[in-house]
């Protein structure tokens, strides 16, 4: 894809029945093809988690093929392009440049207003996850959480469990997708002790979450039980904030009917201010449309490439085998270059920090500046 400055970029997929440095050098192949050119000056590598035990001979062929030492990446346990999605079975989905994108150099990075930031689950943590740049990524790793992770950065692996990249190219518009329906307006927290939600405007928080879903669904006070897995709570420091869509989301880990209390995932404080609400088909579909309208709306030129971070429970698992995400990418917009993976959690700034999200996407749509 050729622009103005001369950056060219274009993606690759290549999947087989196992891992091998012969995926990695097809998928080179393909987008350097189509980028219509013969050496690339940085790649983006994603792997299936089939590569994650063994990834330096995957890297070494990346580097061998593009003739570039500049290969970043990770594992993770499904990868996509534009092309296609992959969540079982060895791939490679790479993206590659034909000018430098990214910088690793430490006074780059100190400087950027944006990082991109890759990091295995092992790796997280409140140090370098709440600096004063705007980090946007996801945490690699295989289905269960729990298998080998691996980043990569300059063509090696990174024993500290992440990596951050400046953004040295042009526009960059960044926003994340809760694809949520909520339950209830804008509620106040009560009382709350570390993660357990204690009461919500004065009625016991299990009360208030059983209220809400059976009123939005029109059920009667003694139906099924609630689709836990399903249930989100949004919360913010204040109302305003959460009817403006600037808040975080927590889910919920198990009820005590004895105290009618409930076990969440993220501390919410008493002051703060909270929605009930549920991940939801529809919604998502119509969350995505409108962050990636409103984000082509933010630059001065129509994308150039594309980074997408999805959730393994927001992909074709949610989808009922479809990855409708991206369907709705590709549509909105045609042969842009897009690459990214499924993650065990998604990295973005809300309310003014870096946050760690479950169940949600990141988009960043880059452009080049207006000459």
């Amino acid at each position: 894809m050729c622009v103005a400055n001369a950056l060219k970029v274009a993606t690759g997929l290549a999947k087989g029945p196992r891992a091998s440095a012969e995926l990695i050098t097809q998928a080179i192949g393909m987008a350097m093809h189509k980028a219509g050119i013969s050496t690339a000056s940085q790649v983006l590598l994603f792997l299936t988690s089939e590569f994650a035990a063994e990834p330096q001979l995957a890297i070494k062929a990346a580097a061998k093929a593009a003739s570039s030492t500049q290969v970043m990446g990770c594992s993770a346990s499904g990868i996509y392009t534009e092309d296609d999605w992959v969540l079982d079975g060895a791939a490679a989905a790479v993206m590659v440049f034909s000018e430098q994108v990214f910088s690793t150099r430490s006074q780059n990075v100190e400087d950027s207003k944006y990082l991109l930031t890759l990091a295995a689950p092992n790796a997280i943590n409140s140090q370098w996850l709440h600096s004063t740049a705007m980090r946007f990524g996801a945490v690699s790793g295989d289905a269960t959480g729990r298998g080998p992770f691996s980043v990569w950065q300059n063509g090696k692996g990174i024993t500290q469990g992440y990596c951050e990249l400046a953004t040295q190219y042009g526009q960059l518009a960044i926003a994340p997708s809760h694809g949520i329906k909520f339950l209830s307006s804008p509620r106040k927290v009560t009382a709350s002790l570390n993660n357990e939600l204690i009461s919500v405007a004065n009625i016991a928080a299990l009360t208030s979450l059983q209220s809400a879903y059976k009123s939005q669904n029109g059920l009667a006070e003694h139906s099924a039980d609630l689709p836990y897995h399903l249930l989100m709570v949004a919360y913010a420091k204040t109302a305003s904030a959460l009817s403006q869509g600037d808040y975080q989301l927590a889910t919920v880990v198990i009820d005590h009917e004895t105290t009618h209390t409930l076990s969440l995932s993220q501390l919410i404080p008493q002051g703060y201010w909270l929605r009930w609400a549920i991940r939801d088909i529809d919604s998502a579909q119509d969350d995505i449309a409108n962050t990636a309208q409103h984000l082509s709306q933010q630059l001065s030129n129509a994308p150039e490439f594309a980074l997408f971070f999805s959730c393994m429970g927001r992909g074709p698992y949610f989808y009922n085998g479809e990855d409708a995400d991206l369907a709705q990418l590709t549509k909105r917009f045609p042969r842009l270059p897009i690459i990214g993976f499924y993650g065990n959690g998604q990295i973005a700034s809300m309310l003014g920090e870096n946050t760690l999200l479950q169940y949600s996407a990141v988009l960043a749509l880059f452009s080049s500046q207006e000459l």
